[in-house]
């Protein structure tokens, strides 16, 4: 038998022991506990030294969808941890469903680490507080800014330029992570680079773990098992359960 119908045919023996995309990583027991865990996984595997150790760890929340299947449940206990002050959500700006996730703690700790002797030190320190620690919105309009939080416009302005505000359209911003360009810049060629690798082999089609253990190229500068979370978790490939192991499909295959 053929390589790819051995594996057609493993995908489907299976699937009536486990239905759907298969999840991995952490133990992929959904519960508010294993979520947490499963958060904490998935931020073992950013690249801090890539970035100087200067941004705080980032996860895509899709990206927890690759370890548990009920979506409704992720996005609820995700809530949770955000209404306790826990963790923050940011929109970060390539993809309208793409959801950033971050520890409340590591981005304050980052942000103050990044205002140490700045003029505008003080007013981010406030904003930490009446802002970030209070609210769950991902974006404030002026209105709520100079109303609400009592902030001027010159304070807005240096909210900008620090990075923790970045501008939505007239009149609104996003809540922001100072520096994170590069983290975008490095995700987007990696996710291209790692699907690109998953389409060119034979069939569209790769083990996940003979992916994991290809060396990297220039344009995946991180983990390539984060990369994977998110292309599985994105719904960009299939993942697929095998006797041979887990198997990505390119959905263009």
């Amino acid at each position: 038998m053929s390589r790819k119908r051995a594996l057609i045919s493993d995908a489907f023996n299976l699937k009536k022991r486990r239905n759907g995309t298969e999840q991995f990583g952490a133990a992929a027991e959904d519960g508010p506990a294993d979520i947490k865990s499963s958060l904490e996984y998935l931020m073992t595997l950013f690249p801090r030294k890539l970035f100087n150790d200067a941004l705080p760890q980032i996860v895509l929340k899709h990206q927890l969808y690759s370890i548990h299947s009920d979506k409704t449940l992720v996005d609820k206990e995700v809530n949770k941890m955000r209404e306790r002050g826990d963790l923050l959500m940011f929109q970060l700006g390539f993809d309208a469903e793409a959801f950033g996730l971050v520890f409340t703690s590591d981005y304050k700790a980052k942000v103050l680490a990044g205002e140490e002797g700045k003029t505008t030190r003080a007013t981010v320190e406030r904003f930490l507080e009446k802002v970030v620690s209070a609210c769950t919105d991902l974006s404030f309009t002026k209105d709520k800014m100079l109303k609400e939080f009592l902030f001027t416009d010159s304070e807005i302005t240096q909210l900008v330029k620090s990075g923790v505000l970045t501008v939505r359209d007239a009149g609104s911003w996003w809540l922001s992570i100072p520096n994170s360009g590069k983290f975008t810049k490095y995700f987007i060629k990696g996710r291209k680079a790692v699907l690109s690798m998953v389409k060119k082999s034979k069939y569209g089609e790769v083990l996940k773990a003979e992916i994991e253990e290809r060396r990297t190229n220039s344009q995946v500068k991180f983990h390539m098992k984060y990369h994977i979370h998110d292309i599985v978790g994105a719904e960009l490939v299939e993942s697929i359960p095998t006797t041979s192991g887990t198997l990505l499909r390119s959905v263009d295959s």
